[in-house]
């Protein structure tokens, strides 16, 4: 259509300019254009209407067609026998019992859906009676029933099939040798084998369903368990993180049955690494159940992994006194004590220059398995402090000099001569004193509760000494 104007518009232009030029038939020629171009200019067709025309006649014959249509179709379906159809140019009355509004919703679609018609009115009236109501539940019940009961067979294959999986997977999993041999410890024994019963079970449940084609109903059982075992994992997050503290606790052993530990602030000797706590026997006797959560996260400090431990302890001397001369004297002191290691040897060294004294940290090394730590300190600090007592180094206590106005000084040197006078008695006293031996062999008490009530509680013990320790 365009092109047809713009060779109309073209032959204008020429008609013009043959016009201008004097040719004769220019005229003739320019109205012919004229014409042409009004009778063949271009109007845009009007939309068409999306919604179907309704025919300004209908005739009798229609109706009666449209009725018959309707009317076969609803004698095909038992739901719609009842109901009456009636068609006046092309609206179509449908009156009549109906069960219930699904069924009325579908009768109004199926007329709607014929040719001709213009639109469906209903008018239905609730069937109430009992055998309308009554029969189709016990007919869809009967019916439900007939095909369970033909699907019992099936049914019994699907289940016998899953308790004879589940039955292997759970004869698989009671092999405890089996499971403690591949694995580190008894603890992981049991999950894995715990593990392995799960899947054969849920594996036999799957393939049951999977029999009877309802593994959409395992989805959907799944899929809700994952909702309630998230919930339940953020309810249960500090039951879970023990459980996995004493995972990794049995797998990185930190420590063995009777090690003498620090764990965070709470010593003790270890009795047992359960699924749950660790328990120790504190030095006083008592019984201590830490979670193994806490244990995983504090620091443990274990006494009885090196057998050679150092104890430390300090003496002041007058500040009067040469610090050198009473760090010879007291190493020496400590060194005939025998059951002070040769290696490493006893060491000292001044700490530092009080307001009253100077202050001298001794060091000496024992062997835990024959000397017990606490007794052997205390005998070191006996024979250094006598032994510097003896060669007449004093061990002063802070003196602090009190000024009264309009008091005569204070005379500190009284009684100078009396002490001076016992002076040698203390001596010989001091020097036997460091000449005696205290008995210094390990406590084992504790020890030997720990090892009655592990032979006596027969409870599983995470601690394996065949496992290397962390």
């Amino acid at each position: 259509m365009l092109r047809r104007g713009y060779i109309i518009r073209g032959a204008l232009l020429v008609a013009l300019t043959l016009w201008f030029i004097g040719v004769s038939p220019t005229g003739y020629y320019l109205s012919l254009a004229g014409t042409a171009y009004a009778q063949l200019e271009v109007v845009d067709p009007e939309p068409e209407d999306p919604e179907p025309i309704i025919s300004a006649s209908v005739a009798a014959s229609d109706d009666q067609a449209i009725s018959d249509r309707i009317s076969g179709i609803f004698a095909e379906i038992d739901e719609f026998n009842a109901i009456d159809i009636s068609v006046e140019a092309g609206v179509v009355n449908l009156t009549g019992p109906i069960k219930n509004q699904d069924d009325a919703a579908r009768a109004e679609s199926i007329a709607q859906r014929v040719s001709g018609v213009v639109t469906v009115d209903t008018d239905f009236e609730r069937d109430l009676s009992v055998d309308g109501n009554v029969e189709p539940v016990v007919s869809d019940l009967s019916e439900s029933l007939n095909k369970f009961i033909s699907a019992l067979p099936l049914i019994g294959i699907a289940l016998t099939l899953a308790l004879a999986i589940g039955t292997f997977g759970h004869l698989l999993a009671s092999i405890k040798a089996f499971w403690t041999k591949i694995t580190p410890n008894i603890f992981l024994a049991e999950l894995l084998a715990t593990s392995i019963r799960v899947l054969f079970i849920g594996l036999g449940i799957f393939i049951a369903l999977d029999i009877l084609n309802a593994t959409a109903v395992l989805g959907a059982v799944l899929g809700g368990a994952g909702v309630i075992g998230l919930a339940i994992g953020f309810a249960l997050r500090d039951t879970v993180d023990n459980y996995v503290s004493s995972i990794m606790l049995s797998v990185r052993q930190p420590f063995r049955a009777n090690d003498h530990v620090l764990i965070g602030d709470r010593e003790g000797r270890v009795v047992r690494l359960s699924s749950r706590a660790t328990i120790l026997m504190t030095l006083d006797g008592n019984h201590l159940r830490i979670p193994n959560a806490t244990v995983f996260k504090a620091e443990i400090l274990n006494y009885s992994r090196n057998p050679q431990r150092r104890f430390t302890f300090q003496l002041g001397v007058d500040a009067d006194d040469d610090p050198a001369a009473a760090v010879d004297t007291g190493l020496e002191a400590i060194n005939t004590q025998t059951f002070i290691l040769d290696d490493p040897a006893a060491t000292a060294e001044i700490q530092e220059v009080g307001d009253s004294n100077i202050l001298i940290v001794f060091h000496g090394w024992v062997d835990q398995r024959e000397t017990d730590f606490k007794k052997a300190r205390g005998a070191a600090i006996r024979a250094a402090k006598n032994a510097l007592e003896a060669e007449g180094f004093a061990l002063p206590e802070p003196i602090y000099r009190l000024r009264f106005d309009g008091a005569p000084p204070m005379n500190l040197q009284a009684g100078s001569d009396k002490s001076t006078d016992d002076s040698s008695t203390v001596s010989e006293k001091q020097a036997s004193l460091a000449e005696q031996e205290f008995d210094v062999s390990p406590e084992t008490h504790v020890e030997r509760l720990v090892g009655d009530e592990r032979a006596e509680h027969g409870e599983a013990d995470l601690l394996d000494s065949k496992q290397p320790v962390e």
